[in-house]
């Protein structure tokens, strides 16, 4: 689901022919990193197992890099 919205931030801008909408996606970006480390805390607090699971699935966004 972050991997697909990262290609539609990245994507809508120039196909809607808006290059200056290209500036929001670096925030927009950002603020979604800080939502994918925030919700991994809370998962790793209130979801049993879901430590296990980490140490499993190594990549958790894009494969071979995060």
């Amino acid at each position: 689901m972050y991997s697909g919205a990262f290609v539609m931030l990245a994507g809508v801008p120039p196909a809607l022919g808006s290059w200056w909408g290209l500036l929001a996606v670096v925030p927009l970006i950002l603020a979604i990193i800080w939502r994918l480390l925030d919700e991994e805390r809370f998962l790793i607090e209130h979801l049993a197992g879901y430590g296990e699971y980490r140490q499993k699935v190594r990549y958790r966004l894009v494969p071979y890099v995060w």
